[in-house]
This record gives C-alpha cells, sequence and structure tokens, in this order.
C-alpha cells in the first residue's frame, strides 16, 4: 500500500505539501452512494405519505365514523369485545367517488379490552347521503356479527 511506503508519509508530513481533503479524495464515492441514499428515501417518504393520505382519508369518511359508532352502541359487541371499541391497525379496503356517485369498502381491525375482530363495512352513496350494504363484524373465533340486522 502507498500509505506504508516512508517517502509517502514523509511527502505528507512535510509542511510544504498541503494534503488533499477529505471532499477531494472521497468524493467519487460519496456523490454516487449519497444520491442513490438520498433518491430511496425519498421513494420510501412519497410511499409513506401516498399510505397516510389515503388511510387518513378513510378513517375520515362518514362509512367509517358511522360504523364505529354503531359498534360502540351495540350491547352484543360490547359484551364480547369491551367498551371502547377502536380502530387497532390499519384500514384496508377502497374509496371511490365518481362523478357524484360514491362507494365504500373498507375492512377495518378493531379491538377493545376483551377481544380483537374485524369491522367490514360496504356502502353507496350521492351527494350527503349514504345506503350501507354491509356492516359486519367477524370475530377471531370465526363468529360473524351483521350490525344492519340487528
Amino acid at each position: 500500500m502507498i500509505e506504508q511506503d516512508p517517502d509517502y508519509k514523509e511527502a505528507f508530513d512535510n509542511e510544504l505539501i498541503e494534503r488533499p481533503s477529505w471532499w477531494k479524495r472521497n468524493w467519487k464515492w460519496v456523490v454516487p452512494v449519497g444520491g442513490c441514499l438520498t433518491l430511496t428515501i425519498l421513494f420510501f417518504m412519497m410511499v409513506g405519505g401516498l399510505i397516510f393520505g389515503i388511510t387518513s382519508a378513510m378513517e375520515e369518511s362518514q362509512p367509517y365514523e358511522y360504523a364505529l359508532e354503531k359498534i360502540n352502541q351495540d350491547k352484543k359487541m360490547i359484551e364480547l369485545l369491551g367498551s371502547p371499541i377502536e380502530k387497532d391497525g390499519m384500514v384496508q379496503g377502497n374509496f371511490n367517488w365518481t362523478n357524484g356517485k360514491k362507494g365504500a369498502d373498507m375492512r377495518i381491525p378493531i379491538a377493545g379490552p376483551k377481544g380483537a375482530a374485524i369491522l367490514y363495512v360496504k356502502a353507496r352513496g350521492e351527494g350527503d347521503e349514504w345506503v350501507y350494504d354491509e356492516i359486519r363484524v367477524e370475530m377471531n373465533e370465526g363468529q360473524s356479527s351483521d350490525l344492519l340486522i340487528e
């Protein structure tokens, strides 16, 4: 190696020859690695922001709020899961809005002090009105309870 060569060491110990800065010695690998790392971080931030935005939009929707309100008022659900029943994970599904018509199909993990379940919500609507096709809770043991019938 050059650095072990005594003449090399003496050359940089000499006060007349200035040693190159860290940047001048390392820019050839710092620039590509730093650029790739920056692009990777930006990509993951964009994907995370997109997921957060979509999930937030679903959580602020009327079907989501109505379904959570309905299960927190249902005596059977309170008996099985305890009170309060809250979201326990990331909302999955879709929320469509096309030419004034809207639709929601969501899968919401929920939990209370006594247990956990999955809340399924399917709704469609126009304007400010929603029609609920399904509000169903599926327990971990395979039990299912339809809240629209009750």
